[in-house]
C-alpha cells in the first residue's frame, strides 16, 4: 500500500492488532502457528479495518533472533497478501541498526514500519527528530511512531512530535501516555497531520476517542477481532452506551489479568504508576489463544507464564464470561 494510501487507511480508523508470537512447547519459534493466526485475522478483514503489527512489544520481539523475527514477519507478509496492510516494527535502539530491519521489512513487502522510541542512551529533542528523520528519509514505506515510554527513558512530547510529523511518511502514531490531557495534547498538536492511535488497549481507547484518537492497538484482536472492532464503530460513531457495555463484558477477564499480575509479583520498573502494573497480561493471552485453537504458546524468559492450577479459571472466564467459541 502506497504511503499516502496507508495514512488515509488510518486516518479513517482502524484496530491495529499486535500480533503475539507462538512459540513451541521446546522454545522454537511457531511459524506453522504463526501462519495460522494471520490467516484467522485475515479472514475476518471484510469486518472491519484492521492493521497487524508482527514482532512488536506484544510480539516479544526483544526475544527472537535476528533471522526469527525476520522469518515472523515473512510468514505475515505472505498470508496477508496485500489483502491487509502489515505494519511490522522495527525499532532498535540505534537509527542505522533499524534503518537495516526497516529495509528488509520493506524489500520483502510490508506495508509500513512502526518505529520504537530509542532506548539505552537518552538523545535530547534533536537527536530524537534526526533518529525518525533518518529513519524515514531511508526507506519508502510509511513510519508510525511508537511514543512509549514504558519501554525507554524518553518521550517525545507534543511540541517535538508537531515537528516530526512534518516528515512526509510518518504516517500515525501509537501513543502510550496514559495521561488523557497529555494525549488530547499530541492530538491537538498533529492532528491535521497524522492520525493518533492509542496504544493501551480497550479501556483507554473509549475515554480517548473523545479526544480525537482514530482507533487503538489491541492484543485481544488476535483471538476476539470481532469484538474490537465493534468497540472501534461503536467509538468512532460516538455510540457510548454501548460502549459502557462491553468494557462490562471485558471486565471478569481483565480482573483475572489483574489477579494473575499480583500472584505474579511487582516489576521492576522505575516507573510511577500508571504506566505498567505487570506484563503477565501477555502469558494471559497467549493461554486464551490456546483455549480457543489458535497457536499462543508460552512467553520467553525473562516473562514467566500463568500457573497451570489457574488455567481452568480462564477457560471458565473465556466461554462463559466473554462468549467465545472455540475457533476449531
Amino acid at each position: 500500500m502506497e504511503t499516502e494510501k496507508l495514512k488515509e487507511y488510518l486516518r479513517n480508523g482502524a484496530v491495529l492488532v499486535v500480533s503475539l508470537t507462538p512459540f513451541t512447547k521446546e522454545n522454537k519459534l511457531d511459524l506453522e502457528g504463526l501462519r495460522e493466526n494471520t490467516r484467522f485475522l485475515v479472514e475476518k478483514r471484510n469486518y472491519g479495518p484492521m492493521v497487524l503489527i508482527p514482532v512488536g512489544s506484544t510480539g516479544e520481539h526483544y526475544t527472537l533472533t535476528e533471522e526469527e523475527r525476520n522469518e515472523a514477519v515473512r510468514v505475515a507478509v505472505e498470508e496477508a497478501g496485500g489483502k491487509i496492510p502489515i505494519i511490522a516494527h522495527t525499532g532498535h535502539s540505534g537509527a542505522d541498526v533499524t534503518i537495516e530491519h526497516s529495509k528488509y521489512v520493506e524489500d520483502i513487502g510490508a506495508d509500513g514500519v512502526m518505529v520504537v522510541l530509542p532506548y539505552y542512551h537518552v538523545p535530547g529533542e534533536e537527536g530524537m527528530y534526526q533518529h525518525y528523520k533518518k529513519i524515514a528519509e531511508a526507506i519508502n514505506i510509511g513510519v508510525l511512531i511508537y511514543n512509549n515510554p514504558d519501554v525507554s527513558k524518553v518521550y517525545i512530547q507534543p511540541h517535538l512530535m508537531k515537528r516530526i510529523a512534518e516528515i512526509p511518511n510518518i504516517v500515525g502514531i501509537k501513543e502510550n501516555t496514559p495521561y488523557l490531557p497529555t494525549f488530547y495534547e499530541q492530538v491537538k498538536a498533529v492532528g491535521d497531520k497524522i492520525p493518533v492511535f492509542n496504544g493501551r488497549g480497550e479501556w483507554w481507547f473509549i475515554p480517548s476517542v473523545l479526544l480525537g484518537a482514530r482507533g487503538y492497538i489491541s492484543g485481544y484482536a488476535n483471538f476476539m477481532p470481532e469484538f474490537t472492532l465493534d468497540l472501534l464503530k461503536a467509538g468512532l460513531n460516538g455510540n457510548f452506551v454501548e460502549l459502557k457495555e462491553m468494557m462490562k463484558k471485558l471486565d471478569p477477564y481483565e480482573e483475572f489479568i489483574a489477579r494473575m499480575g499480583e500472584k505474579d509479583g511487582p516489576t521492576t520498573t522505575i516507573l510511577p504508576y500508571p504506566y505498567i502494573g505487570s506484563y503477565i497480561v501477555y502469558s494471559v493471552m497467549k493461554q486464551t489463544m490456546d483455549i480457543l485453537g489458535l497457536h499462543g504458546g508460552n512467553v520467553r524468559l525473562p516473562l514467566t507464564n500463568i500457573k497451570d492450577e489457574d488455567k481452568k479459571e480462564l477457560e471458565e472466564i473465556v466461554f462463559e464470561k466473554l462468549g467465545l467459541r472455540k475457533i476449531k
